[in-house]
């Protein structure tokens, strides 16, 4: 039986946020911002587990406060350079537990309003694909392209893009294969299955399921998470 696992890599630094904590541990709603992802994870009913990979040698992850997830929850101290050698040395070290056509949903630590509405409609949507796919918004706004100078140089249409958000579902098997094959560290695992000639599934998400990204941002999440919070 074809089962789903989640992958978080939790290694970077965050340098934007301009914090001496990585970005991952900083307090939001009252937990690392790490925890909100784990928790959305772990406790989907369709996840049988969720890996979080760190880097080898941090001090920061809390055992403590991810403890009600222990069964649930593997930790990986792999954690690359990049997001990419990330991603892939988490999927290396999870070989022995998880099959090549079993489906990883690999999720941004950094996306801490995830909702479970979120992961069913991905799963739903991408189980039965040759590919996979990804939770992504189609770009409502007008875009400018800049020059050098920060003056507009064209305005850039904006029908058929979409903006990428994660979790981003794929097989095991294709996913590791995709990136041990990357000449470049593409900035999402989607990026690195187009390098093989495929074509990922979108996916429609919401804009509440954001990134952060800059300290502003940090703001905006804990009201999401605070009214998601009230309405349960």
């Amino acid at each position: 039986m074809v089962e789903c696992f989640a992958l978080i890599p939790a290694a970077g630094s965050g340098s934007r946020m301009g914090r001496e904590l990585p970005k991952q541990y900083l307090p939001l709603a009252g937990r690392p911002m790490l925890w909100h992802a784990v928790r959305t994870l772990a406790q989907h009913p369709r996840i049988r587990r969720v890996y979080v990979v760190l880097a080898a040698e941090d001090p920061h992850f809390p055992e403590s406060d991810f403890s009600a997830f222990a069964p649930r929850l593997r930790v990986l101290r792999c954690g690359g350079q990049t997001r990419a050698a990330s991603v892939r040395n988490g999927l290396r070290a999870m070989a022995e537990e998880v099959g090549a056509e079993d489906w990883v949903l690999v999720h941004d630590a950094a996306r801490p309003c995830l909702r479970p509405h979120h992961v069913d409609a991905l799963i739903a949507q991408v189980e039965t694909d040759s590919v996979g796919g990804i939770l992504a918004i189609p770009v409502a706004d007008t875009l400018k392209r800049a020059d050098a100078g920060g003056r507009i140089e064209a305005t850039q249409p904006r029908e058929g893009l979409w903006q990428a958000q994660t979790p981003q579902m794929f097989r095991h098997g294709l996913l590791l294969s995709a990136l041990e094959r990357a000449t470049e560290a593409p900035t999402d695992e989607a990026g690195a299955v187009e390098a093989l000639g495929l074509r990922p599934r979108l996916v429609e998400g919401d804009v509440l399921n954001l990134k952060v990204t800059w300290p502003r941002d940090l703001r905006l999440a804990e009201l999401i998470l605070r009214d998601a919070e009230a309405q349960t």
